[in-house]
């Protein structure tokens, strides 16, 4: 039988591309449910997982900034430095020591305007945010941004309370979290009043003041509890530079960030543009005291003994703000002006009472922020001719009178031969005259007829110059070195009936007047003293119609000049020079300490 032929398939040719269908894939399985599950599952449990994990990082970096973060609870009790205060003699603050600290003051206490103040230009939004501030955080940051400088901060009042409490100023992660933390917690604890409260009580604003109440009465001399709205727009312009924006450092700048207060007050509704406009006008600071830090130095050191341990202290000075202020002034403008065509670099004043030695205004130098160096205390500068009348005190102890002669003619010691400054003698003359046209021949011819240098340097000790002095007959030309102060002193037995004074700072601590010369000797003295300025070398010190007695004194090639006199029973004692011992330029004692002298004496009353 035969075989059947093979099929052969038919070919059929594709269809033009046009017409081809395009093969569909086949759809993939469905993934069973249980897959999904174990997925679902597996996503779960990690992010469990990880969960948990960030949560114990995060906790442990909360614990390691928190580690050392100081007990929130504290906070108020927190230990400051104790405060010595001083006041002038009329009760004015004119210095502080330490931490001062006004009156703790509750919020409604405080002038209204205050607290207004310190939002306005502080913390706008402080009674909506809590604690932090994201709106003012981004403010800030495109304030900054747009002045390519920064201009203002993001901080909360909340977060400056954290940061005053608590922290230092570091500028570190660690504190910023730290910040962070203790604002949360300030939040949680206290109420907004309370917060703004303690900011009010212990914010620092310059000058040792923290807190409002302490500021206001260094600035302002009185309360925070009455403030004027011009007064609380400059406390509240403090807190972001308190050295900047310091009213007895920098008025104008004090000034300048009062109005900016005021315009952030408008701005916020607190007050009305005319509000601010008025407020703007009335700014003013009361008087400074003057620069009496060379003053309030020196008798911080003299308060030692009487301050408690730990225990704030507010001492009543002698000091005369008045006086301070003229004497202050007065040798500024001397040095500014004929100072400087004369090569005086340096100046020195003290003002005394001739009765008792209380000291009412203190100059240690051209000023005292660029060189706190008391010259009128501490600077030993040799004397020169105002070393004479305790020579010629000497005279009078050993039985000589005022109308007395002595000689002045050419001398000889040795090698040494002493010169008067124009070079010309006038023979005998009388001892008033030979002090008033202050003869150098003559005194050292009264101090060798008189018991010589020992028997001088002891009159000196005795009226309370302490400094050791030369063994030789120089010493009547003032060859020795002595502070101002101490020289100064040492004048007023010539003019309050031969009392010897202690120069003295605190009106607890006065010395008890000793009598060192007789009351006769003493008006005689003073009668001689009065001859140098009618019609002597101090002529240029001479008021019309009021008594003015002292004496001159010239250094070697003008290296310093001086005028110590007395005049309605004080004393001012001038000391003009260099502190490189450069010499001036022809300036002697009868010259520029004598106007000078002058110019101070007629504006003390």
């Amino acid at each position: 039988m035969a075989r059947p032929a093979p099929t052969v398939p038919r070919f059929h040719p594709p269809p033009p591309a046009a017409n081809r269908r395009k093969p569909i894939p086949p759809s993939a399985p469905a993934a069973p449910a249980s897959t999904r599950r174990r997925t679902l599952t597996w996503l779960l449990r990690w992010g469990f997982i990880a969960s948990v994990w960030l949560t114990l990082a995060a906790a442990v970096t909360v614990l390691w900034f928190a580690r050392d973060l100081p007990r929130p609870e504290s906070a108020l009790d927190a230990v400051r430095r104790p405060s010595l205060t001083l006041q002038d003699r009329s009760g004015h603050v004119i210095a502080t020591f330490g931490d001062l600290v006004g009156e703790p003051l509750h919020l409604r206490a405080f002038s209204p305007w205050l607290p207004a103040a310190i939002v306005a230009v502080e913390d706008r939004r402080f009674w909506h945010h809590p604690g932090i501030d994201p709106i003012g955080l981004l403010r800030a940051a495109w304030v900054n941004l747009t002045a390519e400088r920064v201009v203002q901060g993001g901080s909360t009042l909340t977060q400056q309370v954290a940061k005053t409490l608590f922290l230092s100023n570091a500028r570190t992660t660690k504190r910023k979290v730290q910040e962070l933390l203790l604002t949360l917690w300030l939040e949680r604890h206290f109420s907004k009043q309370e917060i703004l409260e303690i900011y009010l009580n212990r914010v620092y604003l310059g000058s040792g003041a923290w807190g409002m109440d302490a500021a206001a009465r260094i600035y302002f001399g009185v309360s925070a509890r009455r403030l004027t709205l011009p007064q609380a727009a400059v406390l509240a312009g403090l807190p972001r530079a308190p050295s900047r924006f310091n009213p007895r450092v920098n008025p104008a700048a004090a000034l300048a960030r009062g109005k900016q207060v005021l315009a952030a007050m408008a701005a916020s509704g607190a007050i009305t543009e005319q509000q601010a406009r008025t407020a703007a006008e009335r700014i003013e600071f009361p008087p400074s005291p003057g620069a009496p830090g060379w003053f309030a130095d020196w008798v911080a050191g003299q308060s030692q003994a009487l301050l408690a341990p730990d225990a704030d202290a507010e001492l009543r000075t002698t000091l005369d703000s008045h006086d301070q202020r003229v004497a202050e002034t007065r040798l500024a403008a001397l040095l500014a002006d004929a100072g400087a065509t004369d090569n005086v670099g340096q100046g020195a004043v003290v003002v005394l009472d001739a009765a008792n030695g209380a000291v009412r205004a203190m100059v240690g130098g051209r000023n005292f922020r660029d060189s706190p160096f008391n010259r009128a205390v501490l600077a030993r500068r040799q004397p020169g001719s105002t070393f004479k009348p305790f020579v010629w005190l000497t005279a009078l102890r050993a039985g000589l009178t005022a109308d007395d002669k002595v000689l002045d003619a050419p001398l000889r010691i040795g090698p040494w031969t002493p010169v008067n400054f124009e070079h010309r003698y006038l023979g005998e003359i009388t001892l008033q005259e030979a002090l008033a046209q202050s003869i150098n021949t003559a005194a050292v011819r009264l101090l060798l007829r008189c018991g010589g240098p020992k028997a001088v340097a002891a009159t000196a000790a005795q009226l309370g110059i302490s400094d050791p002095l030369p063994k030789n007959a120089s010493l009547a030309l003032g060859t020795g070195e002595v502070g101002l102060l101490e020289l100064t002193a040492a004048y007023a037995p010539f003019f309050n009936g031969g009392n010897r004074v202690v120069p003295f700072g605190l009106e607890r601590t006065p010395h008890q007047p000793e009598r060192v010369i007789d009351p006769a000797q003493a008006a005689m003295m003073a009668r001689m003293l009065a001859a140098v300025v009618t019609r002597g070398t101090g002529r240029a010190a001479a008021i019309p119609n009021q008594l003015v007695a002292g004496k001159t004194g010239t250094t070697q090639d003008f290296r310093d000049a001086w005028f110590i006199g007395s005049t309605k029973g004080r004393l001012i004692g001038i000391w003009l020079g260099n502190d490189d011992n450069a010499p001036m330029r022809g300036v002697m004692g009868g010259d520029l300490p004598a106007r000078l002298f002058r110019d101070i004496a007629t504006k003390l009353d």
